[in-house]
């Protein structure tokens, strides 16, 4: 069972690029650099961030744009939102017993300021802020508070989180929220990735789940996908969402590092995805079987899959769902 967390914050827990983003070209307009967008700002930005000064402002002594971007940060920071399921993510944590902890690069002044405002400094045992290389401090928290490394996992966005986590010898949750995108964060390798908070906190409630995890397996938690499905023509007369949990059960031993012998967990979300939206099938019996059949059969390296797809279609009800286990 995974009983202790540590958890990063920007991006994991608190979406709070527009801020960040707003701060970071306030520094490169002061030294006639051009403004990022988004997307751009995502796909150079990395930790620890004085890589990415290095790259885009690398004569500049970092103390100078440190101090201009917390200037600008202080002023925008009221900007910072929790993330779709965050309440319900920690006091799920709080009521099944486990520890949390912040492991975050945000200075501690605006992790004060930002947590009393949203309300979550009391979830946190201890908050470990200001880090600007976690790796360097990982394995100091689980010494200090005694956390067990098989009962620990570290949960955050970034690359640098994946690799904090295996720098302590903790299992690695990625979250697809924040800073980095899927196609980032899989070279990384992160032992579990997951959509959000809410399919975290799914995972964490399937016991079913949880002992599997000592098991040699991937999971692709909150994959969502369009299709046309229904039992009656107008019901599938257009695409709807549905949502993805996959668990392939393979085998890790004699890997050794070559990609030849892993799966690609993110060819198997493309495949999924692009697989849902050209079918047009009237149950989720039929797709779950399919889709299940078909992961077997282009994943050689898979044994067992297990597949849950659910779906939106009843009044007062959250989703129904149909699960299917499958293997060779």
């Amino acid at each position: 069972m995974l009983r202790n967390l540590l958890l990063d914050w920007s991006g994991t827990l608190v979406d709070d690029l527009p801020p960040v983003i707003g701060a970071t070209n306030y520094v490169l307009e002061q030294f006639g650099k051009p403004a990022l967008t988004r997307d751009e700002f995502r796909r150079h930005f990395r930790l620890p961030f004085t890589e990415f000064y290095e790259e885009f402002l690398p004569d500049i002594p970092l103390v100078e744009l440190d101090a201009l971007f917390h200037r600008r940060f202080v002023e925008i920071q009221d900007e910072v939102t929790p993330l779709p399921g965050l309440y319900e993510f920690l006091d799920f944590c709080r009521a099944s017993g486990r520890r949390l902890f912040l492991l975050s690069a945000m200075k501690q002044e605006h992790f004060d300021v930002q947590s009393a405002k949203l309300g979550l400094r009391h979830y946190f045992e201890h908050p470990y802020a200001g880090v600007t290389d976690k790796r360097a401090k990982i394995g100091s928290i689980l010494e200090t508070h005694g956390l067990l490394r098989g009962e620990t996992a570290f949960v955050g966005d970034m690359i640098h989180d994946v690799e904090t986590a295996r720098h302590g010898g903790v299992m690695s949750i990625a979250v697809l929220t924040g800073y980095d995108s899927i196609e980032k964060l899989t070279p990384a390798k992160p032992d579990v990735v997951v959509s959000s908070l809410d399919a975290l906190r799914r995972l964490l409630q399937d016991p079913r789940d949880l002992a599997r995890g000592a098991a040699d397996c991937i999971r692709i938690h909150g994959l969502e996908v369009q299709t046309r499905i229904g039992v009656g023509e107008e019901e599938r007369a257009r695409p709807q969402r549905l949502v993805l949990d996959v668990m392939l059960e393979t085998d890790f031993r004699g890997a050794q590092d070559d990609i030849a012998r892993a799966t690609d967990y993110a060819v198997v979300a493309a495949w999924l995805t692009a697989e849902c939206e050209r079918r047009e099938v009237r149950l989720l019996e039929t797709l779950s079987e399919d889709l299940a059949a078909g992961l077997l059969e282009g994943f050689p390296h898979v044994d067992v899959v297990v597949l849950e797809i659910r779906k939106f279609v009843l009044p007062d009800t959250e989703s129904v769902s149909v699960r299917v286990r499958r293997s060779r």
